[in-house]
């Protein structure tokens, strides 16, 4: 197993684009993140849930790397964690490289599965003009789109979870499955 860390924990219990940090996170198995508005059984998108109610939610918990920020600082883009949706920021973790299933063990107890990839929305540029435009990269072997912005978990065993909190990777069976949009 390799490891990164938490680098922040975010939640908010209202629909808006952007979470507020916290000093930890409880994960609910089966759930999400305790008090966050995208917390259930199934999805709580809030587009998606007009249209698909009853599907399952494989979007429990948002994960971003802070790596990003970084990235987006070059291009005038001053990001922190929370400010994209996220809930957990981490540092050190290659998350768009993971293939789906992959298990990340975060602190003590708390598992979760990673389900897919963040679908990137138009309300990123409501946050920052033209930032849309930085949540793909073009893959220039395959011609194909990367989104850049992060993967979606559902939770697999509670815990709670603090920035600093080691996070370790257990990747699925072979052979794996690349990260696709839910």
């Amino acid at each position: 197993m390799s490891t990164g860390r938490v680098a922040a924990v975010s939640r908010n219990t209202t629909y808006a684009f952007s979470k507020p940090n916290h000093p930890s996170v409880r994960l609910l198995a089966g759930l999400g993140v305790e008090g966050d508005v995208h917390a259930g059984e199934t999805i709580r998108h809030q587009f998606r849930m007009t249209y698909e109610p009853d599907l399952p939610n494989l979007r429990q918990v948002h994960l971003m790397h802070e790596e990003l920020f970084e990235e987006l600082a070059l291009k005038d883009y001053e990001i922190s964690a929370g400010q994209l949706g996220e809930n957990i920021t981490t540092r050190g973790v290659d998350l768009l490289a993971l293939p789906t299933s992959t298990l990340l063990h975060l602190g003590d107890d708390a598992v979760i599965e990673v389900t897919g990839l963040r679908n990137p929305c138009s309300k990123i540029n409501d946050f920052r003009t033209g930032l849309l435009g930085e949540m793909f990269a073009l893959d220039p072997h395959s011609a194909e789109f990367t989104f850049k912005c992060g993967v979606m978990a559902v939770v697999r065993r509670s815990g709670t979870v603090h920035p600093n909190d080691p996070i370790e990777i257990e990747l699925p069976a072979r052979p794996h499955r690349a990260l696709e949009r839910v």
